[in-house]
């Protein structure tokens, strides 16, 4: 019995022996090549292969632009503001004048149309800063590289630029002048020895308004040469009361010439021309829509310098 009990039980092997066999779980399963995202495999016309944006591919045109300046114009308070107090000025003051003007008993050989030139000299200076403002204010801002960006075509740019500003100061301007037209003619339309024609219906309403556009046009260009909005508004508002300030202080016989030249091409005498009339101390100097083709000639010679520059220039 004690020898059964001294019998030590049989110690299992240190190392025992390996399974032949490996489980089968102990395999790694083998992996399949990822598939491609069902959207990555599309491909556009042309494409080489490799991954392609679905989104369609469409070439932009002017139609794009045009949207993307309207908005543009439309969604800033310069535009409220320099527009509305433009149509306020108009006619608050061609209102005022008339109002004032028809206390007298006669106005003589004046157009009663005429009297709605006060308030377009003040509007004229609401029109100025934001075409300034059209250019300049994304080269202060910095936005004009975005704007290039999605548009590298500088010319498609800037002629977006110009036909959505034309347009909407044409159309204001021409509401604008229309009314005062309206309440000048009731008010002193008695008053005046002078049949309003049509065609000075025509040349106090819708020629205004391409003139007061078309010099707008000019202020735009000159934002684009100049990318500054101070200086730029500060040059436009010089083109249009400097030389008509300088002639007045030309008083001596050698300076005649040079004086009626500045008096009679001056902003405010070509805009009393498309009212039908003329500063009685003017000798000389354009009429009928003569002031109309001029201002048309500027613009085309700044837009001109102003594609120029943009094409060669770095933004």
């Amino acid at each position: 019995m004690l020898q059964a009990q001294a019998q030590a039980p049989a110690q299992a092997p240190a190392h025992p022996q390996a399974h032949p066999h490996p489980h089968p779980q102990a395999q790694q399963p083998q992996q399949q090549p990822a598939q491609p995202h069902p959207q990555a495999s599309y491909a556009g016309p042309g494409a080489a292969g490799g991954y392609v944006s679905p989104i369609p591919v469409r070439p932009t045109h002017l139609g794009h632009a045009l949207a993307s300046e309207w908005t543009k114009i439309r969604s800033v308070r310069s535009t409220i503001w320099t527009l509305g107090m433009m149509a306020l000025l108009v006619l608050g003051v061609g209102a005022l004048v008339a109002t004032t003007v028809s206390t007298n008993e006669s106005i003589g050989a004046v157009s009663p149309l005429f009297f709605g030139f006060f308030g377009m000299l003040l509007g004229i200076l609401c029109v100025l800063p934001l075409g300034v403002l059209v250019t300049s204010s994304e080269y202060g801002t910095g936005m004009i590289r975005t704007t290039l960006t999605a548009c590298p075509s500088r010319s498609r740019v800037l002629s977006a630029k110009a036909i959505v500003f034309f347009a909407l100061t044409f159309v204001v301007t021409t509401v604008v002048t229309g009314l005062v037209a309206v309440i000048d003619n009731a008010l002193l339309g008695d008053l005046s020895r002078v049949d309003v024609t049509g065609g000075e219906w025509l040349k106090s309403t819708v020629g205004i308004a391409l003139y007061v556009s078309l010099l707008g046009l000019l202020a735009l260009a000159v934002g684009s040469l100049i990318r500054h909005s101070a200086g730029a508004i500060t040059i436009m508002i010089g083109v249009v009361l400097l030389p008509f300030v300088l002639s007045m202080f030309m008083l001596t016989e050698s300076l005649d010439d040079l004086r009626n030249f500045l008096l009679g091409y001056s902003i405010p005498n070509q805009l009393t021309v498309m009212y039908g009339s003329k500063f009685p101390f003017v000798d000389g100097g354009p009429s009928g829509w003569e002031p109309l083709w001029i201002m048309a000639g500027l613009v085309a010679l700044a837009l001109g310098g102003a594609y120029a520059a943009m094409q060669k220039r770095d933004v």
